[in-house]
C-alpha cells in the first residue's frame, strides 16, 4: 500500500483527495491544523498530525512515497506580497526540503492556473502560455508561480509535478470557498454578473487529477486541471436551471468594475483589508479560459460536467445547514 503525505486536507480541494485515495487503497497522513477540521469519515488508513506548514515532519516521511501540498494563503484581501509569499513560497521550500532530505518519490505541488496565461474561447491558454496581466499583478498568482520556478529548478532525487487547477466547484467546501460563487446566484431575485468568465471544474475531477497526477505525472511538468469554460452569466444560469429559480440577470458595466478596483487600491493604501483591488476587478471582465487537454492525454481525467458540480455543492450546502 502506499503512503501519501497531504497538506491541506480540510479544505475543499484536500477533503475531495484524501477520500479520493482512500477509495484508491492509499494510506494517508494529514497535517492539519485542528482534527476536529476533518469533514470526512474515519479510516484506518488516516492519520491526522496536527501541526502547521513549517513543522517538522521529517520523521512522518520515512516510508512516504509522495507529497501533495495542497495548503495555500488563498484570500484576496492581503495587503502585501510578503502575507502571501511566508504561506505559498516559503513554506513550499520548507516541505521540499524534508521530502528531498527524507528522499520521498514525488513532490506534488497545487498551484493555480492564473499562473500560466488564458486564452479565449477559440483559443484557450495551455501549460505552455506565460503569465500576463491582470494575474501579472496578483500577489496570490505571485507567490504561486514563484514556489513552481523555485521547485523547477532543484535537481534531486525527489520528482517534481505541478498540477494547475482551475476554478473548484463541489462539495465539502467547507467555508465555503469557490462556492460563493454558487451563492451569488442562489435564491436571488436579481444576479448582477461581470462580463467575464472563467474556467471551471469539478472539485472531484481535481481530486483525481491529483492521484493521476501522482501515478502518470512527468517530472517537471506542469498539468491544467481544467474542465468547462464559461461566462459569468453562463455560469449563473447554470444555478438558476439547477435551483429552479428565474431572477432578473443584469450585466455589471465594465467601467464600474474598474472604479471600484480604484477604490480598493485607495483603501488598500490606508491598510484597509478589502476584496476590492484593479487586478482583481479586472478579472471579472476578462474571459480567463483554459485548455485541459495535455490532463486528459497524459493523466487521463474523465472530467464531469460542472452542472453536476454544482448540483454537488449545492446538495453539500443544503446538508450542512451552510445556504
Amino acid at each position: 500500500m502506499k503512503k501519501v503525505f497531504v497538506t491541506g486536507a480540510t479544505g475543499l480541494l484536500g477533503a475531495n483527495t484524501v477520500i479520493k485515495l482512500l477509495q484508491y487503497d492509499y494510506s494517508v497522513i494529514a497535517l492539519v491544523r485542528k482534527k476536529s477540521s476533518w469533514m470526512g469519515e474515519e479510516n484506518k488508513n488516516l492519520r491526522f498530525i496536527e501541526g502547521d506548514l513549517f513543522s517538522d515532519i521529517s520523521e512522518y516521511l520515512q516510508e512516504v512515497d509522495t507529497i501533495i501540498h495542497i495548503a495555500a494563503e488563498t484570500s484576496q484581501d492581503l495587503l502585501c506580497y510578503e502575507d502571501y509569499k511566508k504561506i505559498n513560497y516559503d513554506a513550499t521550500v520548507h516541505l521540499w526540503a524534508q521530502a528531498a532530505a527524507a528522499e520521498v518519490e514525488k513532490f506534488l505541488f497545487v498551484s493555480t492556473a492564473n499562473t500560466l496565461g488564458y486564452g479565449k474561447s477559440g483559443v484557450p491558454g495551455s501549460e505552455n502560455t506565460p503569465q500576463f496581466c491582470p494575474f501579472t499583478h496578483s500577489y496570490y498568482a505571485q507567490s504561486k508561480l514563484e514556489a513552481e520556478n523555485y521547485l523547477l529548478q532543484q535537481n534531486r532525487g525527489t520528482k517534481i509535478v505541478i498540477v494547475n487547477p482551475t476554478f473548484m466547484i463541489g462539495a465539502y467546501d467547507r467555508k465555503p470557498s469557490s462556492g460563493k460563487m454558487v451563492f451569488w446566484a442562489w435564491e436571488k431575485k436579481l444576479v448582477f454578473y461581470p462580463k467575464g468568465g472563467k474556467n471551471f471544474v469539478h472539485a472531484e475531477d481535481a481530486a483525481e487529477g491529483l492521484i493521476k497526477a501522482i501515478e502518470n505525472g512527468k517530472n517537471g511538468e506542469k498539468y491544467l486541471l481544467a474542465n468547462e469554460n464559461l461566462t459569468y452569466k453562463e455560469f449563473f444560469k447554470k444555478v438558476n436551471t439547477i435551483t429552479g429559480q428565474d431572477p432578473i440577470m443584469i450585466a455589471i458595466p465594465n467601467r464600474v468594475l474598474s472604479f471600484l478596483g480604484w477604490i480598493g487600491d485607495g483603501l488598500r493604501k490606508l491598510k484597509i483589508k478589502t476584496n476590492l483591488s484593479t487586478s482583481n476587478m479586472k478579472a471579472l471582465q476578462i474571459c480567463n479560459y483554459y485548455s485541459h487537454q495535455k490532463s486528459l492525454k497524459e493523466l487521463g481525467i474523465q472530467y464531469q460536467s460542472i452542472d453536476k458540480a454544482i448540483e454537488d455543492a449545492i446538495q453539500y450546502f443544503i446538508k450542512n445547514n451552510k445556504h
